[in-house]
């Protein structure tokens, strides 16, 4: 009997113990509540508005829905991007601009990459002081079909000689070197990947005043005028020779130059 008690009363003083430690929790006070004050975000940086494209514009395609406002840091805002707080109404303004140089999604719109109103696209690809001439060419004079716009070309001048001082045949010469390809036919920029070549007719070169007068006497003198394609490592190559004497008249002034059976022949103009 006595084990017994002592068991109960063990029990007892623990129930306690555990009642006692219970209250004592309950009518302990709550932790103090934290207050935290609320308000607007603020950015760490500094952002503006820029307009920006939202697509890939080819050369000579407008920029249509492709653009749209965002923001950008302040610091890294260059004084060509279009901003909302200089142009607000840019996004409406610019829709019908057509590109003259191929842009692509994610760089921010730039006024000198887009045609201005009422000018022509070809004017507006044309470097300042260069000229547009267009030559007749075939697929056996051009690379087989494989010289596009933004191609850099030899032009090869083919003529027949003269029979009576080399016994006939054929010459040929480099007439102008390094040529930047313009267009094809009415194309100014290379297909897409996956898509056929066209084959031209006409291959629209970029040239300076006196190699524009060089391929004038050139097409009225030659057989054949051939489009030689260079790598593309020899485009940044400069003052190449050409062949000035067809127009340079040997620096000679007042000369009229005639051209009659591919054979060119000068005499002094009237004054």
């Amino acid at each position: 009997m006595a084990a017994s008690r002592l068991m109960i009363l063990g029990v007892a003083v623990a129930a306690a113990g555990g009642a006692g430690f219970v209250a004592k929790n309950m009518s302990a006070p709550p932790p103090a509540e934290v207050i935290v004050e609320s308000g607007p975000q603020q950015p760490q940086i500094a952002l503006t508005d820029v307009l920006v494209l939202t697509g890939d514009v080819p050369m000579g395609g407008a920029v249509e829905n492709n653009i749209a406002w965002q923001p950008w840091p302040s610091d890294g805002v260059n004084p060509n991007f279009i901003t909302r707080n200089a142009e607000p109404e840019a996004l409406e303004k610019f829709k019908a601009s057509v590109a003259r140089l191929a842009m692509y999604s994610g760089e921010p719109l730039r006024k000198s990459k887009l045609i201005g109103e009422g000018q022509s696209f070809m004017s507006a690809v044309l470097p300042a002081g260069m000229r547009a001439v267009a030559t007749t060419i075939s697929a056996d004079t051009s690379a087989g079909g494989f010289i596009l716009p933004n191609d850099y070309v030899d032009v090869i001048m083919t003529r027949r000689a003269d029979a009576s001082k080399s016994g006939g045949g054929f010459t040929t010469e480099t007439i102008l070197s390094n040529i930047r390809v313009l267009a094809i036919d009415q194309a100014i920029q290379e297909d897409e990947e996956g898509k056929k070549v066209k084959v031209g007719e006409t291959a629209t070169l970029e040239l300076t005043p006196q190699q524009a007068e060089i391929i004038t006497v050139a097409q009225q003198m030659a057989d054949r005028l051939t489009l030689a394609l260079r790598s593309v490592a020899d485009t940044q190559e400069k003052n190449l020779a050409e062949a000035d004497y067809l127009v340079s008249g040997s620096g000679k002034r007042g000369t009229v130059r005639l051209i009659k059976s591919g054979e060119i022949s000068e005499s002094g103009a009237r004054k």
